[in-house]
């Protein structure tokens, strides 16, 4: 059975797991090391033989209903017991905060590298000093893209790169757009007017453009809906959140940005 096939039948299942999840009141932090134990190293082989096909990226222990583990596939996580005889499909939630922690540690294992990011493809932003370092996909005609750039107006002190990413499905004219948003020669006045009036330039965006290398990069970051943010740490954010809660992740990612630098001197 591939993972896209479990993934399918059991997603039903993943709303008694959040609700067992809550109502044992017991959700702890995973022990967030990748497991290496003989244990482990069992749960590996028969996931591998269970769901063949299915490339397994990290097993790791964690606190969560007894000591279920956290297994891996692609960019996505599983829980099961040591013996492998369930697998629970959904998000783990904290009971008492209500955090999605599944979400959480998918950010941190999905992590972009920052050294790896075209930035030159993108609309560039600086705000303040711009000491901070923020990269958003975003579709010109997508709702929440303009959630989120009310909300980002709240920013200071922060260079946001904005990378075009019109989901053609969805937006057809988003692409046209963003590609005379491009050809303008103020494209970060022209992007910012775009969201507050809804002003097109007026060109037939048919400048040398990067529409499609950033169409083609968000699929190969897996970037599946806008607006995405990449944060300081390479953590991914997805979603038109609240300045607070935007804020606050920021935070978080610059603190463990400078961890990993440290570690590196």
């Amino acid at each position: 059975m591939s993972l896209t096939t479990l993934m399918t039948r059991l997603a039903r299942p993943a709303l008694p797991l959040l609700v067992a999840a809550l109502a044992a009141g017991a959700v702890s932090a995973q022990t967030g090391a990748p497991a290496a134990s003989a244990e482990a190293t069992a749960i590996r082989k028969t996931m591998q033989e269970k769901f063949p096909g299915a490339e397994i990226k990290g097993i790791t222990k964690t606190g969560y209903l007894g000591g279920l583990y956290e297994v891996q596939f692609d960019d996505r996580i599983v829980y099961t017991d040591p013996k492998v005889s369930h697998v629970l499909v959904g998000a783990m939630f904290d009971a008492g905060t209500k955090q999605n922690l599944t979400e959480e540690r998918l950010r941190k294992l999905n992590r972009v590298s920052w050294d790896n990011l075209p930035l030159e493809l993108a609309i560039k932003k600086v705000k303040g000093k711009g000491e901070r370092k923020l990269v958003v996909f975003s579709d010109a005609d997508c709702p929440y893209c303009h959630k989120l750039e009310k909300e980002m107006a709240g920013l200071d002190n922060v260079t946001i790169y904005t990378f075009l990413f019109p989901i053609d499905q969805l937006h057809p004219e988003a692409a046209q757009k963003s590609k005379q948003i491009w050809c303008s020669p103020d494209r970060t006045k022209a992007w910012d007017e775009f969201f507050v009036s809804g002003t097109v330039p007026d060109n037939k965006g048919d400048c040398s453009n990067p529409v499609a290398a950033t169409q083609a990069l968000g699929q190969k970051l897996r970037i599946q809906a806008t607006p995405t943010m990449i944060l300081a740490d390479g953590s991914i954010l997805p979603g038109a959140v609240p300045l607070a809660r935007l804020e606050s992740a920021m935070k978080e990612a610059e603190a463990d940005a400078k961890k990993v630098a440290a570690a590196k001197k």
